[in-house]
């Protein structure tokens, strides 16, 4: 489904539907991902090419998402952190200590919960490994409150 189309069949659940489209470049075509918002579920999904290309998970309200029993959403950044060192989940560090597995294709993000930061998972695809931190709008980036 396009952004449009999800847009449109998630606003029938929630009127807490919000979608945006970035640009970078001079036009169009040199850098454009949409985003769709959605608060009460906790998750925003961005487009490149009228495709899914990434899924970020709210700290706070999102969803659980699991990888081996184990839970990347909400927790300590070190926990996430050094299971995946433990696993082997080919870990590197982003801006600020961010770690990022290429492996199982996240970044694992942190969001301001009062005085505590907990993770916020970002799930990319193979194909943004080249570019990641600007496959995504510099908003996916930043430290949510």
């Amino acid at each position: 489904m396009s952004a449009d189309e999800v847009t449109a069949a998630m606003s029938a659940l929630t009127g807490d539907t919000e979608h945006r489209t970035w640009t970078s470049g001079p036009g169009d075509d040199t850098w454009k991902v949409c985003e769709g918002r959605y608060r009460e579920f906790g998750l925003h999904l961005y487009y490149r090419n009228e495709r899914l290309s990434g899924v970020a998970v709210d700290a706070l309200c999102g969803p659980q998402v699991t990888v081996e029993g184990t839970a990347l959403v909400g927790r300590t950044p070190s926990e996430v952190g050094q299971w995946m060192e433990e696993r082997d989940a080919e870990v590197s560090y982003m801006s600020l200590g961010v770690p990022r597995s290429d492996l199982l294709g996240v970044v694992v993000n942190v969001q301001r919960a009062h005085d505590r930061l907990l993770t916020r998972p970002v799930f990319f695809p193979a194909e943004a490994l080249d570019d990641l931190p600007h496959w995504f709008p510099q908003r996916a980036w930043e430290i949510h409150g």
